[in-house]
């Protein structure tokens, strides 16, 4: 048995008549454009998620990141910066809102630079 080209979209229509949340899904993609699959959550995930997990600064961090996504039942909203690494979890409850790759908590230069200000500010107190 063949599936129709307009199988995702007649699922996605049925979905909605049904009130059934439908998030993105993913799992260790190294691209938010590699998340773009919706997936129809289950009666008891009433939430969305994505996890973003990256390491480098700038630039350099895009090719040591993982996002994942998909339904939850639960909502762990969260997330850490430690200048070269950072994680979050990003939650929400409507229709397709996991889009994003979870990029408000990324590796900085900014903070990675506090760091070593603040590193060097300890150094020098310690010599006094």
């Amino acid at each position: 048995v063949g599936t129709s080209p307009c199988q995702p979209l007649t699922e996605v229509c049925l979905s909605l008549a049904a009130h059934t949340l439908i998030c993105f899904s993913c799992s260790d993609a190294s691209s938010n454009w590699a998340c773009l699959k919706p997936v129809k959550c289950g009666e008891n995930e009433n939430h969305c998620v994505t996890t973003y997990v990256g390491m480098g600064i700038g630039e350099c961090s895009k090719s040591g990141q993982s996002i994942s996504k998909g339904c939850s039942p639960i909502c762990p909203s969260a997330g850490i910066n430690l200048g070269i690494a950072a994680a979050s979890v990003y939650c929400c409850d409507s229709f397709l809102c996991n889009i994003s790759g979870s990029s408000n908590v990324k590796a900085s230069y900014a903070v990675l630079a506090l760091g070593i200000l603040v590193s060097f500010v300890y150094v020098l107190r310690a010599q006094e």
